[in-house]
């Protein structure tokens, strides 16, 4: 690689041998500032440079003859400047830039070959900073996302436990990274969240529809990128942030410490946080037993930026102990039990009653999962004359260990560490005559071990991901056009896995071939190869500055999970028995985008419809043998068998900001999302009926309107003020799975949300240093259950005492939060 870089660079000097040439210098600033790492070039030709931090710039051998210098820099509009190069001279000429709106600029980097406008996409992105995940009151960092990006939902198992859904699509249908990483923790498992911190995020880019192209299996439904924060400020200064937060609800307690340093390119971060909450409650339970969590996060970040490009290396440590909640309950008082025997003494409809002091505790009760996951990661872009290369590697562990034996606290049922190395080489191609081609490689390897378990849900496995592709984009005046096409092989294999039992324990435990005496293994020996083609083509048409349309269609492709093939036992934090199919193939969607963009001068308006077919599409279902009953292996658990069929999802997302430059106090922003799911396989329908016409875990319609009032006048040190109040509406979901009550119907509901804030600030360049926020949801403390709530089918009796079935959602709940900059 390096030989043919360097041969390039070669044939591109030649033609300057035979003629004069002059250099062209000079400083890109904005007002009295200077633009640091700004790109110039000289239209119509290869030349160009990157700036460096003292926004200065040189282009040597420069041929004689008139040009056009053009710079641009991320949040500013592009300029240009004649040049008339002589030979032998040098040229200097300064660029002054001007910055753009935010909402024209806004640059994203997920899902696409490099960085564009979110504008100018053609795939529908949204991108949450900050502040507004700041402004919310938040269980954790998928809640922060659902609040601000329509379209976008989570299955939910409690306050800490949120897998995001993109469209109605989700688990490993969504690809999460951690600044660019692919996030690996097991992912498959119903209460299996993210391990991120979410104190650290900056910033959360989300892209809607498939996004295979980019990353391959795992992204068909789109990427969730959380970015941290890169050290800024005066340089040579230790600079730090401190965050502490208080929910009443459950009583969470949340305290964040981040320091960071930078001096003349090298860049230094480093934060520690730290959450614990009681069990959450609301107006008709009380407190749900088995909610209560407590995470710990770690993270260091050490690089440096610089004119040739830059590198970052970040290592992080995520701690969580998670209660596992049952939903066992008392018959006629409806108060929370819980288990104290196993197996046949385990009497559900009689276990004791939970007393009072263990529901308002913060201590960790016996049965609940620890999980750790470990990760390091090294970012590195490169300038090469006018392209780019982007590498990025990452290791990461994952430890996981669910404690559901009363008798034998310290003994885990699941026990399983998946260990994975990433990798993901991109080279931006020299803009030739304005097309930009991006080449590309990535993939991982991972290894799954059960370590000292009674349960084994899956087998020791491996899997190794590897893909190319290439993606062009060529802007035609107002028409800017996108494409590009992947290959994708997955390998995925293991061993016999047997299990037996322990004389000693009386559970089970993993033992050899030997020990098994000619039984059976739980998991016969397996090994297949998954491949497909992934492609996109995209277009953005400006009809203005203000006014685009966008329109995408996506072939995305995933490959099976390790527990829709291999999957044979209990998850016990799921309560679920899952059965895996190994005939699976790979699934492929075929998905369809049109939008339209309005940027007012009063408001912001967009509009989305989509549509996505899908091919062996993979879901679960409850197991049933041939009288209709449902089918239990282990007592108090489900048993759920993955299927595999054809599916469409269409759906639309409308946004309506409001900012009227009259009363410019005033924000009004709302949002409309709604996705209908529908099973086309036909010997279901043919067999179920209306019950198997929809897919399972589909959002109802969600609307979202917020009226803000900000305070546009300071007072002595007081700035920022400001009042909102939020209406979240859910529809009722009457469009869902029913065969064998897998899902049942779900109320509507509206809840209403009041906040108010402000910040506090120093110096007479009045520096913010303090920000206060007070965010009050649920204020009318509504008794409801979110459809993709999976505590809504905890329930041991039918029909149950009181006709509520299930666990509810939170109540009423005032956080507040108390920021500092220093």
């Amino acid at each position: 690689m390096k030989y043919v870089f360097s041969l390039i660079l070669l044939l591109c000097s030649i033609p300057g041998w035979a003629q004069p040439t002059g250099t062209v210098q000079g400083v890109v600033r904005a007002g009295n500032q200077p633009v640091a790492f700004a790109s110039v070039g000289l239209k119509g030709s290869q030349l160009g440079a990157t700036a460096d931090e003292k926004g200065e710039f040189v282009l040597a051998a420069v041929p004689v003859g008139n040009y056009r210098l053009a710079a641009s820099a991320v949040g500013f509009q592009p300029a240009e400047r004649s040049v008339t190069v002589t030979a032998g001279a040098i040229i200097t000429v300064d660029v002054s830039l001007t910055a753009a709106p935010a909402a024209l600029t806004e640059v994203v980097v997920t899902g696409v070959s490099r960085a564009t406008e979110i504008r100018k996409s053609p795939v529908p992105v949204a991108v949450l900073s900050k502040r507004e995940v700041l402004l919310n009151s938040n269980g954790n960092i998928i809640d922060a996302a659902v609040k601000g990006v329509p379209g976008l939902s989570a299955v939910t198992t409690g306050p800490n436990i949120s897998k995001p859904f993109i469209r109605g699509l989700g688990y490993n249908r969504v690809l999460t990274l951690y600044n660019g990483l692919r996030q690996e923790g097991q992912q498959w498992g119903d209460e299996h969240g993210i391990e991120i911190d979410q104190y650290d995020i900056d910033r959360i880019e989300v892209v809607k529809g498939p996004a295979s192209l980019m990353y391959g299996s795992d992204a068909v439904a789109g990427v969730i990128n959380m970015l941290p924060r890169l050290p800024t400020g005066t340089p040579g200064r230790l600079h730090g942030d401190a965050l502490t937060e208080y929910q009443t609800n459950n009583n969470l307690l949340g305290t964040s410490l981040g320091l960071t340093y930078h001096q003349r390119g090298w860049q230094y971060a480093a934060r520690g946080s730290y959450r614990l909450a009681q069990n959450y409650r609301n107006a008709l339970e009380g407190r749900v037993y088995g909610t209560a969590f407590r995470e710990l996060n770690l993270t260091g970040m050490a690089g440096v930026e610089k004119a040739w490009g830059s590198t970052h290396f970040t290592a992080t440590l995520y701690d969580n102990r998670q209660e596992i909640p049952d939903g066992s309950r008392d018959s006629l008082s409806r108060r929370f039990t819980r288990q104290v025997f196993e197996g046949e003494q385990d009497d559900i409809k009689n276990r004791p009653l939970v007393p009072a002091a263990d529901l308002s505790t913060y201590r960790i009760n016996p049965l609940h999962q620890h999980i750790q996951h470990y990760r390091l990661l090294n970012r590195t872009r490169l300038r090469l004359g006018t392209g780019e290369l982007y590498t990025l590697l990452g290791v990461q562990q994952n430890l996981r260990r669910e404690y559901n034996h009363p008798t034998a606290p310290s003994q885990p049922g699941l026990a399983v560490a998946l260990t994975t190395t990433s990798y993901d080489v991109r080279y931006a191609v020299p803009t030739w005559r304005g097309l930009e081609t991006t080449v590309g490689l990535n993939g991982m390897h991972q290894r799954n071990q059960n370590r000292n378990a009674t349960d084994f849900p899956i087998p020791d496995y491996t899997l190794t991901d590897v893909g190319g592709y290439l993606h062009l984009k060529k802007a035609l005046g107002p028409l800017e056009l996108s494409g590009g096409l992947r290959y994708d092989t997955r390998w995925l294999r293991w061993k016999d896995f047997y299990v037996g039992m322990d004389a000693r324990t009386g559970f089970a435990r993993q033992v050899s071939r030997a020990e098994a005496a000619g039984a059976e293994p739980q998991f016969g020996a397996f090994r297949t190869r998954y491949q497909g083609v992934s492609a996109s083509a995209g277009a953005t048409y400006s009809f203005s500055e203000k006014l685009l349309l966008r329109a995408n269609v996506a072939r995305g492709y995933r490959a099976p999970n390790i527990t829709e093939v291999g999957s044979n036992g209990l998850d016990p934090g799921a309560h679920i028995v899952y059965l895996g199919n190994r005939a699976f193939g790979p699934e492929f969607s075929l998905q369809e985008d049109i939008g339209l963009s309005a940027y007012l001068p009063d408001a912001e308006l967009s509009a989305s419809v989509f549509n996505n077919d899908i091919q062996n599409y993979i879901y679960q279902a409850r197991l049933t043998d041939a009288d209709g009953q449902p089918v239990v292996i282990v007592p108090g658990n489900a048993t759920y068998q993955y299927q595999q069929g054809r599916a469409r999802l269409y759906g639309t997302e409308i946004t309506a900001n409001l900012h009227p430059r009259a009363l410019p106090m005033l924000a009004f922003n709302n949002s409309l999302a709604y996705v209908t799911g529908l099973n086309k396989q036909a010997s279901l329908l043919e067999n179920h009926g209306r019950a198997a016409r929809y897919l399972p875990l589909i959002p109802p319609l969600h609307t979202r309107s917020e009226l803000r009032l900000s305070s546009q006048q300071n007072w002595r040190q007081v700035t920022g003020g400001y009042l909102r109040a939020v209406l979240d509406y859910n529809a009722p979901q009457n469009r869902f799975y029913a065969v064998d009550n897998t899902e049942t119907r779900t109320a509507g509901y509206a809840l209403l949300g009041l906040g108010a804030g402000f910040s506090l600030t120093t110096g007479p360049e009045k520096r913010e240093w303090l920000q206060v926020v007070a965010q009050m949801d649920n204020v009318l403390n509504t008794v409801y259950q979110s459809h993709l709530n999976r505590l809504k089918y905890f329930e041991y009796y039918a029909p149950p005492p009181t006709g509520r079935s299930g666990i509810f959602n939170q109540g009423r709940n005032l956080t507040l939060k108390i920021s500092t900059t220093f």
